[in-house]
C-alpha cells in the first residue's frame, strides 16, 4: 500500500487556519485531521477530542518524556502537541493526513519528515488581522498584543513554508488551498 502525504497548515493566530481547513475538508475527499493536544482549557462549544486533545501538565509531560510526541511546542503560555503514533498509523493506511499546528511544530516535523508538505497561511495585512483576533472576543487586550507581536516573528518564516496561501476570502482561498492538496497528492 502506498503511504499517505503529510500537509503541515501553520500560520499566525487568527488568520482563518480552521475555517480553512473545514472549507478543505469539503471539497477534498479522503483528508484524515489529526487532532492535537494542549494543556490549554477548551474555549466556549470546544469538545474534548474534537478540536484538540485537553490534556494536564502531568500527563503533557509524561508524554514528552516517553517521545510521543512528533512535535510540541509552548505557544502562548500554553503547551501543543502531535502524537506520533497518530499520525503514522494514517500515513500507514495511505491516508492524506493534515496537522494544523504552529510554525515551531511544523518546522520540528519537517525536520523529522522532509517529504511533509508546508503550506502557511498569510492574513492580508497585519491591520486585519488585528482586526480578526479582537473581533472573536476569546482573549483580552493584552493577549491578543501577544499574538500579534508572535505573529509578526511567524511571518518572517513562512519564506521556510513550500506555499503560502493569503486568507483574504475564505472560499477563494480554501480553492487554492484544494488545487495544492490535489497537486501534491496526485506526485505522490
Amino acid at each position: 500500500m502506498k503511504r499517505g502525504r503529510l500537509f503541515i497548515l501553520s500560520g499566525p493566530s487568527g488568520v482563518g487556519k480552521g475555517t480553512i481547513r473545514t472549507r478543505l475538508f469539503e471539497k477534498v475527499a479522503g483528508l484524515v485531521y489529526s487532532i492535537s493536544c494542549t494543556t490549554r482549557r477548551p474555549r466556549e462549544g470546544e469538545i474534548d477530542g474534537v478540536q484538540y486533545r485537553f490534556l494536564d501538565d502531568t500527563t503533557f509531560d509524561s508524554y514528552v518524556s516517553e517521545n510521543h510526541f512528533l512535535e510540541w511546542a509552548r505557544v502562548h503560555d500554553h503547551r501543543y502537541g502531535t502524537l506520533r503514533e497518530d499520525v503514522e498509523a494514517q500515513l500507514s493506511a495511505g491516508n492524506p493526513v493534515v496537522l494544523e499546528i504552529d510554525v515551531q511544530g511544523a518546522l520540528q516535523v519537517k525536520e523529522k519528515m522532509p517529504e511533509s508538505v508546508m503550506i502557511f497561511i498569510l492574513p492580508p495585512s497585519l491591520r486585519e488581522l488585528e482586526k480578526r483576533l479582537f473581533g472573536r472576543g476569546t482573549e483580552e487586550k493584552e493577549m491578543v498584543r501577544t499574538r500579534l507581536r508572535n505573529a509578526e516573528a511567524e511571518l518572517a518564516l513562512s519564506g521556510q513554508y513550500d506555499y503560502a496561501v493569503v486568507n483574504d476570502q475564505v472560499e477563494r482561498a480554501a480553492s487554492e488551498l484544494a488545487e495544492i492538496f490535489m497537486k501534491e497528492m496526485n506526485r505522490s
